[in-house]
């Protein structure tokens, strides 16, 4: 998957974009998954591809590249973006990336 692959009307798309700059959407996020995505307007199958953090059908989905570790982020949070982060183990986890992050 690649940039080519972006569908600029995925409401996930939207939804990573706004929870990494706003911090009470992120809060809602954070703290109640399933109304963050309602609010969002996201599909059953966005949805359930959140709930299960598959990325790859996120991705599948038209995500955009970008915004596959961002998803990871939005989970494990940001602060300490290094290989070896939690987020970078999820996201090395989720992508089937041999040996995780390094």
């Amino acid at each position: 998957m690649g940039i080519q692959d972006t569908d600029r009307t995925l409401p996930s798309n939207h939804m990573v974009f706004e929870l990494r700059r706003d911090a009470k959407a992120h809060a809602l996020f954070k703290s109640d998954l399933e109304a963050s995505m309602t609010h969002y307007g996201l599909s059953e199958e966005e949805k359930q591809a959140w709930r299960d953090l598959d990325l790859a059908t996120l991705a599948r989905l038209g995500l955009h590249p970008y915004f596959l570790p961002q998803v990871s982020r939005l989970f494990k949070g940001g602060g300490y973006n290094h290989n070896d982060s939690d987020a970078a183990r999820l996201y090395a986890e989720k992508m089937n990336i041999a040996g995780g992050a390094r």
